[in-house]
This record gives structure tokens, sequence and C-alpha cells, in this order.
């Protein structure tokens, strides 16, 4: 089954298989399954064609895949070129939210790790 270009695995549970379209949670998931009145643990090659149709029209309706992305993108575009403080830790590759940057933020700056000196200066002889 192929939803907003993403295929589906027929082998895996529609509640689990659903979240890998990039929009689509497991909440939201649930919430598609309850409207499209499937069960949640039934499989992809278990849909009848009327089943599948359903589940496909009820996940279109969100903004999903590359129209989500396209937002996305657009929305950090308009924070860099507004200058806003947001925007500028989007373009130095900085964690946007608050989060503490003296020590937990590998993931963002990459695997930095600096060894902490004493702050004395060795003087030279002259």
């Amino acid at each position: 089954m192929r939803i907003a270009g993403v295929t589906i695995p027929d082998d895996k549970q529609l509640a689990y298989a659903l979240p890998q379209i990039f929009g689509i949670g497991p909440t939201r998931a649930r919430e598609i399954l309850i409207q499209a009145k499937v069960d949640f643990t039934k499989k992809g090659k278990e849909l009848t064609s009327e089943q599948e149709q359903k589940i496909r029209s009820l996940a279109e309706a969100f903004v999903i895949e590359g129209e989500l992305r396209r937002e996305i993108g657009q929305n950090i575009k308009r924070l860099k070129d507004i200058k806003s403080a947001r925007g500028a830790r989007h373009e130095r590759g900085l964690p946007v939210r608050g989060q503490r940057t003296k020590t937990n933020s590998r993931t963002r700056r990459g695997n930095v790790r600096k060894t902490m000196t004493s702050g004395r200066r060795t003087l030279e002889k002259t």
C-alpha cells in the first residue's frame, strides 16, 4: 500500500506502519484507523481495497511528507530572513529551543570534547 509516495510494509501492523510517513505519528495513526474503522492489529496485506482507500484518503487529508517538509523549511527560512534569535541558532547549527550548550549539545555541535584547563599560564623564562 502506498500513501503520499511512501510504501507501507504489508507485514507490519498498521498502527506501527503508518508512522513511517513523515507527519503521521502514533497518535495520528490511531486516529486514522479509528475513523476508518480498521483494527490496529491488522496488517497491510489483510486490508480490503475499500479499507486501503479509506485510510489513504484520511491520511492525505493531513499535511504530510513533501508538503510538510517544504512548510517546515519555509518557516526556518523566514526565521533566518527576519534575523530572529531562533533563525540565528539555525544558521549556526546550535540548539534552538533553549537547551544547555555548555556540556549537553554533542549532537548539534558535533562530538567536540574540550578539556578543562586550570586557566594558569606558564611563564616563559627570558
